[in-house]
């Protein structure tokens, strides 16, 4: 599959393609619609203060470097031209894009008589970006000036990592708080369920862990836990994240939802239960407490304590 094909690909799922350059991208999120229509949240609003129906979901690369088996976003089948062919746009044109571009995608919600027309008013100005939406954000090499962007706006920003690019890590601006995803608690597993494109992937995730505590931001680890591939070994996980001093655990199943349906089955997305039992095995290694829980999104999260849970 070429570049414009994935591009295309994306389009019909409802993406909008932001910038010239075509490699940012923006799609309204589950939460963000279900706050609208039925005043129904997402957990990073029960758990860090966040206001769903103002939430921003994007990302600046719509490429990454694993091809994660549990992931539900749509990946592309050749990585052949990213990213040193890139060509990137400024963070300036990807911020005003993406917020022209989410308030396209919810201008249909006027129409809607269950759409909360207040919050719909506050959703057309953002506060909050999730840098999260699909590829790897960190390999848009202007990411730091792209939060910087964003916080000239006021905006906060969550950034999700796969963490195989520390160097750059190093020296961004930091955003409001900042994920690690860890789906795997050795390398023999990572390269099974991450199956990363990038020779020494396990090393670099882990040099990121080691980075974790240099770093002067809120911190969060990140672990998708999927039944039958990563759902053991939690002493394992606990050893890792200590390494990084992380001000929070949150451990969320993985849900038979997109394009992973194609690679999972529905046995492999555990129950809230299991996903709590395996979160407090976790964080009683690490000596962590519980902060907080979402059945309906199959959430759980431990605090080191350092930090107070709201933004």
């Amino acid at each position: 599959m070429d570049k414009q094909s994935y591009i295309d690909k994306l389009k019909k799922m409802h993406y909008r393609i932001v910038g010239k350059h075509q490699h940012s991208a923006v799609s309204v999120c589950h939460w963000t619609k279900e706050d609208l229509v039925r005043d129904r949240c997402c957990y990073k609003s029960s758990f860090y203060g966040i206001d769903s129906s103002r939430c921003l979901q994007m990302t600046p690369c719509i490429y990454c470097q694993q091809k994660c088996v549990f992931c539900w976003r749509y990946q592309p089948a050749s990585a052949e031209w990213l990213p040193k062919k890139m060509k990137w746009d400024d963070p300036e044109e990807i911020v005003e894009g993406s917020v022209d571009a989410q308030r396209k995608l919810l201008t249909g919600y006027g129409g809607n008589e269950k759409c909360d027309k207040k919050k719909l008013a506050e959703a057309q100005h953002p506060n909050q970006a999730a840098i999260s939406l699909a590829g790897e954000p960190t390999l848009y090499p202007k990411i730091g000036g792209l939060i910087e962007e964003f916080h000239k706006r006021k905006y906060t920003t969550f950034l999700v990592t796969n963490g195989l690019l520390p160097e750059r890590l190093a020296e961004i601006t930091l955003p409001t708080q900042l994920y690690l995803s860890l789906d795997a608690p050795n390398e023999e597993v990572h390269k099974k369920i991450n199956v990363p494109m990038v020779p020494d992937s396990w090393e670099r995730i882990n040099k990121t862990l080691e980075l974790f505590p240099s770093l002067d931001t809120r911190k969060v680890i990140r672990i998708t836990l999927v039944k039958g591939w990563n759902d053991f070994a939690p002493e394992e996980y606990a050893k890792l994240i200590a390494k990084s001093n992380a001000d929070f655990v949150e451990v969320k199943a993985y849900m038979f939802i997109g394009a992973s349906r194609q690679r999972m089955s529905i046995d492999n997305m555990p129950r809230h239960h299991e996903v709590k039992a395996f979160a407090e095995k976790v964080g009683e290694e690490l000596g962590y407490s519980l902060a907080g829980e979402q059945e309906a999104s199959r959430v759980v999260l431990f605090s080191s304590g350092e930090k107070s849970g709201m933004i």
